[in-house]
């Protein structure tokens, strides 16, 4: 008889959870509250641009096993495009200083010993001063593993933390930070290698997971929020949906929870969550970049951190962005703007833009809030849980919302 898994939840670890299921002969139902699927990591159209926009730009490495696995199983690898060599572009918003960090394309960090490889005025000893960082313990902060500041760390450490942990480094978890470092840095070029969903999130990580689920027999619910469940024993035997909504679970089945924190709270009383979360402000330009633009560039000394180039338009990511969310939209995008015209060396009026301000983006990757993680085990056999906020050895990454699904999935089918 075939078994069944009800995954809660169609963000990107939902899907993962998912797929996995349903390619190992699952039976899947995947329920979403919402009408929509993909959570934080979607497109959509938006009028006051006239363009096809992400909520939020994300950046994913070639060293990203899970994502690049998850994309290779519902067909879409291919959409994950970037360079052949690690290269990034960076830029001085102050100094108008530009360089290339070039980690070249082997597993060995060879670009250490290379001046015009590395991050200019810095020498190897700088990045040897890192090392107390790789191996730090989740409780330990950035700000007492390593010294931060002087070049290297403004001109590389900090904006690279920064985006992973979504909060100011200092603060950060070291062991956090460490798993970052070992898995893109110490990995050498091959790990690390930009690549970037050039045809929209949705396109490459979301729409088609949702084609393969229905190819496969799935069913894919959508406005349908979980409201309870009944419980017998160790074991969820009921999920509730509305009074008359009501879905019993088999003794063989199972039931994946892969929602917000704030959800997940709301759902099993007794759960550990983060508490404290950080915004992420995005904001997209209907320009269309010079020829020859670099697809990313990482800014420093500016409000701007991250400037993505497609081939319609700009778009720029702000971590740790609380200070910005009741900032003026206008003179924000002004702002912003004539930051991007300084960077890419164009002179233009303010074309039609849009800000988007993820409020509770992800969870504060500090380590008070890290201990606050819980892993995918439940107290009920047959409940699991997923999500970039669970305990997954990284921050709130796509690599960690996708290994967050595999996890949950790969417990379940321990249960057969």
């Amino acid at each position: 008889m075939q078994k069944t898994a009800h995954i809660i939840g169609a963000g990107v670890s939902g899907l993962s959870a998912a797929v996995r299921l349903v390619n190992a002969g699952f039976k899947v139902h995947l329920h979403e509250a919402t009408q929509q699927a993909g959570g934080r990591c979607r497109s959509y159209f938006d009028a006051q641009t006239q363009l096809q926009i992400d909520n939020g730009n994300h950046l994913v490495l070639s060293g990203n096993s899970h994502v690049v696995a998850y994309a290779k199983s519902i067909g879409t690898e291919a959409g994950l495009v970037g360079p052949q060599r690690a290269q990034f572009a960076f830029a001085d918003a102050k100094t108008g200083k530009r360089w290339q960090l070039d980690l070249g394309d082997g597993k060995i960090p060879t670009w250490l010993f290379d001046k015009t490889r590395r991050v200019p005025d810095t020498g190897v000893a700088d990045y040897l001063a890192l090392s107390p960082l790789i191996w730090s313990s989740n409780s330990r902060l950035v700000g007492d593993a390593i010294r931060c500041e002087g070049v290297l760390y403004d001109r590389l450490v900090q904006p690279l933390l920064l985006a992973a942990l979504n909060v100011d480094p200092p603060e950060g978890s070291a062991g956090l930070a460490g798993a970052i470092v070992r898995e893109t840095l110490l990995a050498g070029g091959q790990a690390c290698r930009p690549l970037i969903a050039r045809a929209g999130l949705s396109d490459v990580l979301v729409e088609p997971a949702i084609e393969l689920l229905r190819a496969k027999g799935a069913g894919v619910h959508f406005g349908h929020e979980l409201r309870g469940y009944t419980m017998s024993g160790d074991r969820v035997t009921e999920l509730k949906f509305g009074a008359d909504d009501v879905i019993a679970i088999g003794p063989d089945d199972a039931v994946v929870m892969a929602v917000p924190p704030w959800a997940a709270k709301s759902l099993l009383p007794g759960v550990k969550t983060p508490t404290e979360f950080r915004a992420i402000v995005n904001a997209h330009f209907n320009y269309v970049p010079p020829a020859g633009h670099a697809p990313l560039v990482g800014v420093v000394g500016g409000v701007v951190e991250w400037l993505f180039a497609f081939h319609n338009r700009f778009s720029i990511t702000i971590s740790n962005g609380d200070r910005f969310v009741n900032t003026p939209r206008e003179q924000f995008a002004q702002q912003i703007w004539d930051e991007i015209c300084k960077i890419s060396n164009i002179q233009a009026p303010l074309p039609a833009w849009q800000i988007v301000r993820e409020r509770r983006a992800t969870f504060a990757a500090t380590p008070a809030q890290d201990a606050l993680r819980p892993g995918a085990v439940t107290d009920f056999k047959n409940l699991f849980l997923a999500g970039d906020w669970t305990d997954t050895g990284l921050p709130a990454t796509i690599e960690g919302s996708v290994r967050s699904g595999d996890r949950a999935a790969d417990l379940v089918l321990a249960m057969c």
